[in-house]
């Protein structure tokens, strides 16, 4: 007895009342609830308002079961209706599209173009057929429009220069920029006349970018009045992947041991990381000189006559400014070449004369 009100005490968390245990001769507790509660549950059970309101609560339940049973009536009828309405527009969809894709090809003339599915049944024609479209349609937006991005290279005695630099537009040559009062514009870099005039007819300049030709052609043509640039390949010449477009430096049609590829995002070609010199991104302040400096940077390059440039920018691929790595050896370089011609003017001075006195040697006064 005493561990069942042990019990009973435990589930209601009541104060216990004394009780006696005849059986044991023991005294223990009871919680009072436990009967006060038993006692006025049966009172209401028996009691006339008692009876009213255990009807009315069953009536109440009795309404909540009917009311949520019509709303999951209504839910379901709901469901159905867009189902079918899903179902008969992709039925429709579909049925069109495979029509509209797979039919053959009409001539001039209006004849039907045979090809080599003439074999086989109408419907795996059509189904052929439109399979092919939209693969057409998917390597038309993944891959890039055309297999070579840029003609082949000119003959003699025509001049094409022997290195090819490929010039992300954004960030590196100008600096876009929004107002809620004048829209978009563009900050041309600073240096950037000089930059192509000191690079012409030692490079072939090609602008390859992933932003849209409208937006592209009418901006190099205010940028480069000169024309200096040769070739502008925009976002269809771009592999898109992942996500992201991706230049493409393999469908160039160019030596790509002479290609060199300036950029701020090394996955703009990371399927060439190779040929990517990758300078800082220019967030379009007027105190900026990286262009001078690239632009001697490319200018050694050119007239050391390197035969393979992914070798030379392997080297500087570990630093984090390629640019600030240049021009500190430029500087050293230089500080190296002034110190030995000061060591060999001093070698010289140092050098006994060979001048013999001669009284025919004396000037007159």
């Amino acid at each position: 007895m005493l561990r069942i009100s042990r019990v009973i005490c435990t589930l209601l968390k009541q104060k216990p009342q004394v009780f006696l245990d005849q059986s044991n001769c023991r005294i223990v507790k009871i919680p009072y609830s436990l009967f006060e509660k038993s006692y006025s549950d049966d009172v209401k059970s028996k009691s006339p308002l008692g009876n009213l309101i255990n009807k009315d609560n069953i009536e109440k339940l009795q309404e909540d079961d009917e009311e949520q049973q019509k709303q999951r009536e209504t839910s379901w009828r709901r469901m159905k209706r867009t189902l079918f309405a899903f179902s008969f527009t992709f039925v429709f969809l579909g049925g069109y599209i495979i029509v509209k894709l797979g039919s053959p090809e009409i001539d001039n003339d209006g004849e039907v173009v045979v090809d080599d599915l003439k074999n086989k049944s109408i419907v795996s024609q059509y189904l052929i057929r439109t399979y092919r479209e939209l693969d057409y349609y998917r390597r038309l937006i993944k891959e890039p429009s055309r297999e070579k991005l840029l003609p082949d290279p000119v003959e003699p005695p025509y001049i094409q220069p022997k290195y090819t630099l490929v010039l992300e537009l954004t960030d590196v040559l100008v600096h876009p920029d929004w107002t809620y009062n004048t829209g978009w514009r563009f900050k041309k870099r600073p240096g950037l006349d000089y930059f192509l005039e000191s690079l012409h007819g030692l490079y072939e300049i090609v602008i390859y970018t992933a932003e849209q030709g409208m937006t592209v052609f009418p901006l190099i043509d205010a940028i480069d009045p000169k024309s200096l640039i040769s070739y502008k390949l925009v976002r269809d010449a771009t592999h898109f992947t992942g996500g992201h477009h991706v230049k493409s430096l393999n469908n160039l049609n160019r030596d790509l041991s002479r290609v060199i590829c300036v950029d701020w995002n090394s996955k703009n070609v990371k399927f060439n990381p190779e040929n990517l010199f990758h300078i800082k991104r220019w967030g379009g302040n007027d105190d900026d000189t990286s262009l001078m400096d690239l632009s001697t940077f490319l200018k050694t390059i050119a007239d050391n006559d390197i035969e393979d440039v992914r070798e030379v920018l392997k080297n500087y691929s570990v630093f984090e400014d390629p640019i600030e790595a240049f021009r500190e050896k430029q500087k050293k370089l230089i500080d190296q070449l002034e110190a030995q011609a000061a060591a060999k003017r001093e070698q010289d001075g140092l050098k006994p004369s060979r001048w013999t006195p001669n009284i025919f040697n004396r000037k007159p006064y």
